[in-house]
């Protein structure tokens, strides 16, 4: 159940695409979702990002990329630090740099979600 949203600027749409799908991906083998569970929302071209070039050390350029995926809470320390390593991964085999991504994960409740039709589908 993530929804994800990646943020770039200057990234060309087919890249964001692949970038979308690497993230879906490591979604899948890091954190254990189903295959079908594949909601994004990809902004690039006009829109901008501001990211600090040198934060914690991490030498970033202009091809910053945000990544925030909002999904149900309970995962372990480890799960996440397995799907950070499987993007950025993912990322560099794409041509995407690793150093350039920012991600964050927003944790809810099953309640917090409705698929459609008014209905909170995970609480029926």
């Amino acid at each position: 159940m993530p929804l994800v949203r990646i943020d770039s600027t200057g990234t060309p749409p087919e890249l964001l695409d692949r970038l979308g799908l690497a993230v879906h991906e490591a979604l899948v083998e890091a954190i254990g979702i189903p295959a079908d569970d594949h909601f994004q929302v990809l902004t690039g071209g006009a829109s901008r990002v501001v990211a600090d070039t040198g934060y914690l050390g991490i030498r970033r350029d202009s091809g910053a990329v945000m990544i925030q995926v909002v999904l149900r809470g309970g995962r372990t320390v480890e799960q996440k630090k397995a799907f950070y390593a499987a993007v950025a991964e993912k990322a560099a085999a794409i041509g995407v740099e690793p150093r350039n991504i920012l991600i964050t994960l927003i944790e809810n409740d099953l309640a917090d979600w409705s698929f459609g039709d008014g209905i909170a589908q995970y609480v029926q």
